[in-house]
Formats: structure tokens, sequence, C-alpha cells
């Protein structure tokens, strides 16, 4: 559905959704060639009743090319609607059917991506998916690209760019239906079960934003919806430690194996990127050479001093046989400020972690599952340990203690630019 300036008022509709449960693997799918009411957090904080004890998981091969999960196939955890709609999850989809128009956003931002998500649209349903969106969007030519879901009597029908670029053909079913969309820099390029349908460049890009899933009118449905990150310059080269400064007074070893892995080894230590990172994503597989081992990923870390900046967690340790009840934060938790919601990597074994820092907001996916949901509300203040840090910072690889003996290998990051 378009969204129009009307005077001084303005209508502003989104909607969201994912899938996983009782559907067809993404493994599957084909290859692509108002009186606003107040803002409602889905599940933003640990929601451990709503979580099975066998959560959806990506394939090893759909990991390791840097795909996460935007929905876990059971709860709404990572999202969030300033409308009141009845978003709920039903058989491993996003639904909405009913309320007051709007969208249902990721918490995360995000810039250059792929973006998969299968969708079913009842008849006369009006829907779409948002791309590079604010949460908010009054404009659809200046704030988001919304990537409709119609019927042919639209003037925008399914596969177009509403207000941008419409396909000549009806290609909308009342089955599920699968996009695959790539955005990098203004260039929108959209595949519909694996068909190229639309190709589009901006010539006033939309650098980052939300993704969106609208509720406009009719029943709408969303699953298997998962992002990979596009643009990620390697922060290590297996070979030797250029890009990094290391610290030889402080106990801890940092060595290249002949593996080609970043290995820390013994006590408290650190190890810094030369470069600074404000808002980015970042992405590193990551293995603990023992049970219970304690680590970290610092970020917007004041260079060369110990260890100030935000810490990203790990220890694969949880309580009583229960990974809702980490050890120490949990792996892909905010030390001292989130727990993660669930541990799901495990000790000997190498793991995935995504990080998105944008503004105030960290999200974190360990195994492609979205483990941390965090806004800093503290006052800004140059030092992270006291207050909000937006500044950039260096990236910074933790010696724990003693025991410390892990390893690190496909490190990879990509700073955004300052915003749409």
């Amino acid at each position: 559905m378009p969204i129009r300036r009307v005077g001084p008022c303005t209508l502003v509709v989104l909607l969201i959704g994912c899938e996983f449960t009782a559907a067809p693997s993404v493994h599957e799918r084909p290859a692509p060639g108002a009186a606003a009411a107040p803002r409602v957090v889905a599940n933003s904080g640990p929601d451990r009743e709503a979580v099975r004890d066998d959560p959806p998981r990506l394939s090893d091969e759909l990991l390791a090319e840097g795909w996460i999960q935007l929905f876990d196939g059971q709860t709404l955890f990572g999202w969030q609607h300033h409308q009141r709609a009845d978003w709920r999850v039903e058989d491993g989809a996003i639904v909405v059917s009913s309320g007051e128009k709007g969208l249902l956003t990721t918490t995360a931002e995000f810039a250059s991506y792929v973006l998969r998500a299968d969708f079913r649209a009842d008849p006369g349903t009006n829907s779409g998916i948002f791309l590079s969106t604010s949460q908010d969007p009054v404009d659809v030519l200046t704030d988001c690209y919304e990537l409709n879901i119609a019927g042919a009597d639209n003037p925008f029908p399914t596969g177009s760019l509403v207000q941008r670029q419409a396909v000549a053909a009806d290609l909308h079913r009342a089955d599920w239906q699968s996009y695959e969309v790539q955005v990098s820099g203004g260039h929108v390029v959209v595949h519909l079960d694996g068909q190229l349908v639309l190709d589009y460049l901006d010539p006033q890009p939309l650098l980052r934003g939300h993704i969106g899933l609208q509720f406009n009118t009719g029943r709408v449905a969303f699953r298997n919806l998962v992002l990979r990150p596009l643009g990620l310059e390697p922060l290590f080269n297996g070979r030797d430690l250029s890009g990094w400064k290391s610290y030889p007074e402080m106990t801890s070893r940092f060595t290249v194996t002949p593996e080609g892995w970043l290995n820390v080894q013994d006590g408290r230590g650190q190890l810094e990127t030369e470069r600074l990172f404000g808002d980015f994503a970042l992405q590193l597989e990551c293995v603990s050479h023992a049970a219970g081992l304690n680590s970290g990923i610092f970020f917007r870390c004041i260079p060369g001093e110990q260890m100030n900046g935000y810490e990203v967690q790990i220890h694969n340790g949880f309580h009583d046989g229960d990974r809702t009840r980490p050890v120490d934060c949990g792996t892909g938790g905010i030390f001292r400020r989130q727990d993660a919601r669930r541990v799901v990597s495990n000790d000997l074994e190498w793991f995935y972690q995504t990080i998105v820092a944008h503004g105030p907001h960290v999200a974190v996916w360990v195994n492609g599952y979205q483990v941390t949901d965090w806004t800093d509300t503290r006052a800004p203040d140059p030092n992270p340990r006291k207050g909000l840090r937006v500044e950039p910072g260096t990236i910074m690889i933790q010696g724990h203690d003693p025991t410390t003996n892990l390893s690190f290998r496909h490190l990879r990051a990509a700073p955004w630019p300052p915003g749409r």
C-alpha cells in the first residue's frame, strides 16, 4: 500500500512476518539469479516462557554464509510495533489479521543485506515488506522501500516497489510465495519464487533502516525470515596480527595457529583493532577449547584502555540443564546489561556470532538465533562504563583468566554510514 502525504495528517501502514515450524525449510527455497498508540516492543527482553527446548535452527551451510534468523519461529523477540494490531505467532509464522494499520519492525537496523521471506496473503489482502525503513515512515519515496504484496488490480502489484517501480505481470498467488531481495546502496534487486522480477536503483539511496512487515487490509502471514549482511570486510587475515594492537605487558598470548585461527590463551589481556567502529555489523566464528571458559568481544572501546567498552559475553555454561538460565550472562549476552535469553552454543564446537550495533541499540545472534535485544537508555557519556557511548571505538578480543583457550576465525565487519 502506498504511503501518501495527505495534508497535515499522514496515515502510515506497516507490517512484518516470518516462519519456521510446519513450513518448508529455508534450504529448499529456489536459488535467486494516529494518534499513535504507545510503542509496543514484542518480547524485547528475554522471553523464557514461549521458547521451547528445540528452537528452529539454520543449517551449518547457511550459518557459514552469514545468515541469521529475524524470526525465531516461536516468539516476536526482536520486533516492535507502534500501532495496535493482533500480531501473533501461529504454526511457525507471524500472522496479523485485524487492528490498526501499521508496521511490525525489527528493533535492529541493517545497511546492506540479502533478505529472504515467505508470505501468504488472503484474497483481497494488501500488505508489504518494508526495507531500509524508519519505524514510522511518512513518505514512501523518502522513508523506506515498500516491496508490495497485492493483487493485479493494484497499481503496484506483488513484486513492485510502491511509487518507485511496478512489475508488469500478475505474479500474486493465494499460496505461499517467497521473496529474496538484495538491498545495497539504494540498489534493490527482487526475486519472487526464484524469478528476477525487479531491479531498481535509487538516485537518493536509503543507506540503512529497519525491516518492516505491514498490516493494511486482510490477513497475511510471514515465515522463514532470514537475512545475510553484505559488505563485511575481513578483520583478520589468518596469517599474522596485522591491523591489531597487542599488549605484551598483559598476560594473555594471542597467536595465529597453523590452521589460520586466532588463538588466545592464558590470563587477562586484550587484542584491539587499529580501526575504529561506531555503528557496524560484525560476524565471527569461535570455539572454546575446554568446558566453562570465559571470553568476550568488546566494542566501542576507548582505544588503549583496558577493556573499556561494551562486552558481548562468551560463556557457554547454563544452570541445571536449562539453556534459558545462562552462567555469567551467557554467550551473546551484554555483560552486566542483559543476559542471553538462551545459550545456543556449546563448548568444544565452533559457533557463529553476529553483532549489530546502531546508536544505543545492540542485537546479538548466536548460531543464527537472536539471543540479545538491548538498548542503552543511560545518559550519553564518552566512557561506556558510565553511560551511553555512540562514538566510534575499537573492537577488542578478551583474554579472561589463566584458563583461557579460545580460537576465532572469519572475523569480518562493516562500518555503517551515518544513516538515511
